[in-house]
C-alpha cells in the first residue's frame, strides 16, 4: 500500500462531486458569469496576485513565457487590459460584442487541499453587429482554495487553449 501524497490526480478518480473541485468549478462559473456582464474589474479581483491568463498559439505548449501567446497577462497587464477595457480606450471596447459563455466537461486534473487544476471546454458567443461568432475552447483553470472558504478562493493560472489557434483568429474585443 502506498502512503497518500495530499495531492490526488484524476487517475485517481477524483469526482467532481469532491467539495474541492465543487468550489473550483463555482469560481469558474463565477468567472464567466462575471465576463458576460462584462464586469472585468471584478473578473480581475478572481486572480491571485502572482496569477496568469494566458492564451497561446501553440496548443500543445505549456511554455508560456518561452512562446509566443495572444495574451500572457500577470497581474500589470490583466490591470492594463481591465483600464482599456472599461475606460473606453480601446475602440473594441466602446464597440464590443455581448457575450454568453458556456462552461463544461470540467475534469479535475489534480486536487489538493490548496489547489485545484481543472479543465473544462467553452463556447463563447459573441454578438456585435447583426453577427454571431463562435469561439471554442479546452480552459486550464489553477485554482488556489482559501483556508476561509470560498469566498476567498483565486485563480492563480487560467490557459485558454482555442480550438483554432493557429489560424487567423478575428479579433476579439472581450476577454476569453
Amino acid at each position: 500500500m502506498t502512503e497518500p501524497t495530499g495531492v490526488e490526480a484524476a487517475s485517481d478518480a477524483v469526482r467532481t462531486t469532491d467539495a474541492r473541485v465543487a468550489r473550483a468549478i463555482e469560481l469558474v462559473w463565477r468567472e464567466a458569469e462575471l465576463l458576460d456582464r462584462p464586469d472585468y474589474v471584478r473578473w480581475n479581483e478572481l486572480f491571485t496576485e502572482d496569477g496568469f491568463y494566458v492564451v497561446p498559439i501553440d496548443p500543445e505548449t505549456d511554455d508560456f513565457a518561452g512562446t509566443l501567446n495572444m495574451i500572457y497577462d500577470d497581474a500589470r497587464m490583466r490591470e492594463m487590459r481591465v483600464t482599456r477595457m472599461t475606460e473606453g480606450y480601446a475602440i473594441a471596447a466602446v464597440d464590443a460584442a455581448r457575450t454568453v459563455r458556456t462552461v463544461s466537461r470540467f475534469v479535475p486534473e489534480s486536487v489538493s487541499d490548496t489547489e485545484v487544476v481543472l479543465r473544462s471546454a467553452q463556447v463563447l458567443i459573441a454578438y456585435k453587429r447583426g453577427r454571431h461568432d463562435i469561439w471554442a475552447s479546452d480552459v486550464t483553470h489553477r485554482v488556489r482554495l482559501a483556508e476561509d472558504g470560498p469566498a476567498g478562493d483565486r485563480i492563480t493560472l487560467k490557459v485558454v487553449r482555442l480550438v483554432d489557434s493557429e489560424g487567423a483568429v478575428p479579433a476579439a474585443g472581450f476577454l476569453l
